[in-house]
C-alpha cells in the first residue's frame, strides 16, 4: 500500500504582526518527508484573537489549479503555488473550510457572516450565498429550534448581518448537495431546495463533519480524536491524535483557548487505502486504518504549539 501525498494549509495561532502566520506544506505520509510550499506572512489582516485574519485555510483542486482560502479572500494559485488571481467578498470572512462539487462551483463557510457562499468557478465570480439564521418553530404544541437558510446575492450591499451565531466552520458536498456545520451547532445540515435539512446528529465543538458511508466522520475537537459515528451521533470508532512530550514543544505558555496540542483540525479520506487522515496540532497530520483503528503514518512539521493544520486534501497531481 503506497500511502498518499497530502496538501496541508495552517495558521500559527497567537502569532504577531511581522511573522509568518501560517502557510502550506506538502507532506508525503510514504517517505514521511515534507516541503513547505507556501509561507503566508502577508500584514494586511486582522490580528485580533486566536486564529482570525492569520493562515491559510480550506483548500479545492478544480483543473489544474489550486484553490485556497485565506480568512477573507478567495486565491488561485497554479501547482507551483504562484499566486494566479485572488477574489474577496465583503461576506467572506473569518472563512474555514470550502468545498468543491466537482462541476463548478465551490461553496465556502463564511463564519463571520453565518453564511455559505457559492463561487462560480467557470464565470470566476462569488454568484450566491445563504445566511443561516437559528428560529423557533411549533411542532405539535412544542417549540423547536430549528435553522433557516436566507437566500441573498453576495455581490449586493443589504445581504447577511455581519454575527457570529453558530460558528458556521465547517462545509461539505454530497453528490451535489452542500452541508455545513459550525462548532456551536450539535447538527450536520444539508441546504437543498433552498431549505435546510437535518443529516445527522453530530458532538459540539467538532470540525470537518462529513458523510462517509452510512454514517459521518469529523474531528471531534472536545475528544482530541477522530470520530466515525452514525447518523443518530452514536460512535462507531475513533481514533486519537498523536501527543507529545511538553519538553519537546515550544511555546507552550500560550494560554489553551489560543493553542493547544491535539486540537483536531483539517480531515480527508484515501479511499482507495480505506484509511482516514487527520490533522491535529502541533502540525501534525496522521494517517489511520479503518478496519483495524491503528495509526499507520504520522508526520509533524512543527514543533511549535500554535501551529495548528486547518485545510487537508490529498495531492492529485
Amino acid at each position: 500500500m503506497a500511502l498518499p501525498t497530502l496538501l496541508m494549509t495552517d495558521v500559527v495561532r497567537s502569532s504577531k504582526q511581522g511573522d509568518s502566520h501560517g502557510g502550506a506544506y506538502l507532506i508525503n505520509l510514504e517517505t514521511k518527508s515534507f516541503e513547505q510550499v507556501i509561507d503566508w506572512n502577508r500584514v494586511d489582516i486582522n490580528w485580533e484573537g486566536r486564529g482570525m485574519g492569520r493562515g491559510l485555510r480550506g483548500i479545492c483542486f478544480v483543473g489544474d489549479e489550486i484553490y485556497i482560502a485565506a480568512s477573507d479572500e478567495l486565491f488561485v494559485f497554479d501547482q507551483q503555488f504562484n499566486i494566479l488571481r485572488s477574489f474577496k467578498c465583503d461576506y467572506l470572512h473569518h472563512c474555514h473550510e470550502i468545498a468543491f462539487d466537482g462541476k463548478r462551483s465551490i461553496y465556502l463557510s463564511a463564519t463571520s457572516f453565518d453564511s455559505i457562499l457559492r463561487f462560480d468557478t467557470q464565470d470566476q465570480r462569488f454568484d450566491h450565498a445563504w445566511w443561516i439564521r437559528p428560529v423557533e418553530r411549533t411542532y405539535d404544541g412544542k417549540a423547536v429550534r430549528s435553522l433557516d437558510a436566507i437566500i441573498y446575492d453576495p455581490c449586493l450591499p443589504d445581504g447577511a448581518q455581519e454575527g457570529d451565531t453558530l460558528h458556521i466552520n465547517n462545509v461539505c458536498v454530497l453528490n451535489g448537495v452542500p452541508m455545513f456545520s459550525g462548532l456551536s451547532m450539535n447538527i450536520l445540515v444539508a441546504i437543498q431546495d433552498g431549505q435546510t435539512k437535518p443529516f445527522a446528529l453530530v458532538p459540539p465543538t467538532t470540525h470537518n463533519c462529513q458523510p462517509l458511508g452510512q454514517g459521518v466522520l469529523m474531528n471531534s475537537t472536545g475528544q482530541d480524536a477522530v470520530v466515525m459515528a452514525d447518523r443518530q451521533g452514536k460512535s462507531v470508532k475513533q481514533f486519537s491524535y498523536p501527543k507529545y512530550d511538553l519538553n519537546d514543544l515550544t511555546n507552550t505558555d500560550i494560554p489553551g483557548d489560543y493553542a493547544r496540542q491535539g486540537f483536531g483540525r483539517g480531515l480527508c479520506v484515501d479511499m482507495e487505502n480505506r484509511l482516514v487522515i487527520a490533522g491535529s496540532s502541533p502540525g501534525t497530520v496522521s494517517a489511520f486504518d479503518v478496519q483495524s483503528e491503528e495509526m499507520v503514518a504520522s508526520v509533524q512539521v512543527s514543533n511549535d504549539l500554535r501551529n495548528a493544520p486547518h485545510g487537508l486534501e490529498i495531492w492529485p497531481y
